[in-house]
């Protein structure tokens, strides 16, 4: 067997009965966590273009799009994970080498769901599948320092998360992820440099196109079953040699995943924890600091700080400033959170901000960097005006690992999130939903999420 048809044989035999309570509830937080984001980015510049396009193209009112109106499977895909990612406040997988968000699955998931008339049972199956791909995948098989983004490994991902909602067989699901696969490799430019709208959207597009993979193979199109180790393939095109042996894994890598305590980038949550608890405690003020030094892990360096993946001090849109770890820490220090206010037009170019962000100094620390993805260490030093210092260290934050949340506070956050969208009511009963997912249809659940 080629190792996509061991891949589908794992995805095929997967169960509800597989998982574990813990990872139950861990999906079932994910889920809501991602539904908050979703709802959150409603009335964003980007998804009202996508939406547009959608009007005006149209598509066969068969699944939900998340506020109103029915679409395609594909386009549902596309808006409502377009949706789920734009705020960048949604869960993420650490690994060495490699950065996912694998909620990032949840819309395609979902769709395929619906279009299947599901239980909440086979959904949970299907994206703790898509979860169980992502995560294995980026662990053994990063591809960020060959120039490639992590919506690569995604392609997989989804496309074997939605061959199980769908239903596919053990042939049409291989073929599935041979099509999406080959076809969908995306380069890290996308997160690089002077960052655009596509950091958002990359893997919404990656999605809608992944579930037509898995429809085309549903309807008898065959894809090249050599797509990792074949000549040519994922192996040796990018990302070396490794080995997943699916006859031993399991569905628990929700279970590994970690949610975002601030809206930002997911390796700057420890140093806004950090800088947040100087802050309070201190009594900093923004007009009283000379510098901020911050030391980091690595990776958070090389993505957020200035390193490999380009200088962070010039900020001028919201994808920017998620994206800058010195943006992030300026506009926590002045307004005491970093929530999707902090991202607004007006409130990345005031001169504060601004000119704070000037004095903020990162440096990788080699200690730190051996500790991550295990912690996400950061110290930072703030020195101020009046010769005053004030210095700080922090090994994760809550949401991470260490210290997971449960779904009380992930209800929280999801209240937070759609506050302006949804009346106490509507918020009620999504929350109950996904609180009872494994007791009802999909269709239920899509149902209160057509709320407009």
């Amino acid at each position: 067997m080629t190792c996509v048809e061991e891949l589908a044989g794992f995805v095929y035999k997967s169960t509800f009965e597989d998982l574990s309570s813990r990872a139950v509830e861990q999906l079932k937080i994910r889920v809501l966590d991602a539904l908050g984001c979703a709802v959150g980015a409603l009335y964003s510049q980007p998804v009202k273009a996508i939406r547009e396009l959608e009007n005006e193209f149209g598509g066969s009112p068969i699944c939900t799009l998340i506020g109103a109106g029915k679409t395609a499977p594909d386009r549902a895909a596309l808006v409502n994970g377009t949706l789920v990612r734009y705020l960048d406040f949604n869960d993420s997988f650490l690994s060495k080498g490699e950065t996912c968000h694998p909620s990032d699955n949840i819309a395609a998931v979902l769709a395929a769901s619906e279009y299947a008339g599901k239980s909440g049972k086979e959904f949970l199956t299907a994206l703790a599948v898509a979860y169980q791909v992502q995560c294995r995948l980026s662990e053994v098989a990063p591809v960020r320092n060959k120039g490639f983004d992590h919506v690569t490994q995604g392609a997989y991902a989804v496309a074997a998360g939605v061959s199980k909602a769908l239903g596919l067989n053990e042939a049409e699901t291989a073929n599935a992820i041979a099509i999406s696969g080959t076809s969908l490799n995306a380069l890290r430019v996308t997160r690089t440099g002077k960052l655009s709208n596509w950091k958002g959207l990359a893997y919404p597009f990656m999605a809608s196109c992944a579930l037509n993979a898995a429809f085309l193979a549903k309807g008898g199109i065959t894809g090249p079953l050599e797509v990792f180790e074949g000549n040519k393939g994922f192996m040796d095109s990018i990302a070396g040699n490794f080995e997943i042996d699916w006859n031993k894994e399991n569905l628990e890598a929700v279970n590994s995943t970690i949610l975002k305590k601030y809206n930002a980038e997911i390796h700057s949550q420890s140093a806004i924890d950090c800088l947040l608890i100087l802050r309070n405690h201190e009594g900093i003020r923004a007009q009283d600091v000379e510098s901020i030094y911050v030391r980091i892990f690595d990776v958070a360096y090389n993505i957020i700080g200035g390193g490999e993946e380009g200088e962070k001090k010039l900020v001028r849109t919201k994808e920017e400033a998620d994206h800058s770890l010195p943006y992030i820490l300026s506009a926590a220090l002045i307004d005491g959170e970093v929530t999707p206010d902090q991202y607004l037009p007006q409130r990345i170019n005031k001169s504060d901000v601004q000119s704070l962000l000037g004095k903020v100094k990162i440096r990788p620390s080699a200690e730190f960097s051996i500790m991550f993805p295990e912690a996400v260490p950061c110290e930072i030093t703030v020195n101020l005006i009046d010769g005053r210092t004030f210095t700080k260290r922090v090994n994760d934050y809550e949401g991470f690992n260490t210290r997971p949340i449960g779904p009380r506070a992930a209800a929280a956050k999801f209240h937070s999130l759609s506050l302006s969208f949804l009346d106490e009511v509507k918020q009620e009963r999504i929350v109950d939903d996904v609180t009872h997912l494994d007791q009802i249809k999909v269709q239920e659940l899509v149902q209160d999420l057509n709320f407009v």
